[in-house]
């Protein structure tokens, strides 16, 4: 239970990873723009707030590697949490969608690292 829990919580964590890559680096790209349906101009004049929230996913991802390289159990239950949270909020103020990406996911790693502990 517990390899599955930690695999799960990786699989998170590289989600993460994605998700601050498209946001900081390729908000106004076509990848980008396509990942998040934004129209060019929106793209642009909203890019600031896209680097912003990559950083924060960023740091949820680096929560979770850091939480799997030797920070624990406590670590890694806290940022699996914090992913949850984050994508229910952003389900109910942004898209739907965010809840299969990233609450969705969180939750199914939560579950066989709790178990396993």
């Amino acid at each position: 239970m517990l390899i599955i829990g930690n695999v799960l919580a990786a699989v998170v964590a590289l989600i993460h990873v994605y998700i601050a890559v498209l946001e900081m680096f390729l908000w106004t790209k076509p990848q980008g723009r396509k990942a998040f349906n934004l129209t060019p101009e929106f793209a642009e004049q909203t890019r600031v707030l896209g680097l912003n929230q990559g950083l924060y996913n960023g740091f949820l991802a680096a929560g979770l590697i850091w939480g799997l390289l030797g920070g624990g159990f406590g670590a890694i239950v806290f940022f699996l949490i914090c992913v949850a949270v984050a994508g229910v909020v952003g389900a109910l103020t942004a898209s739907r969608r965010i809840l299969y990406a990233q609450t969705v996911p969180a939750v199914l790693a939560l579950i066989p690292v709790i178990l396993a502990h």
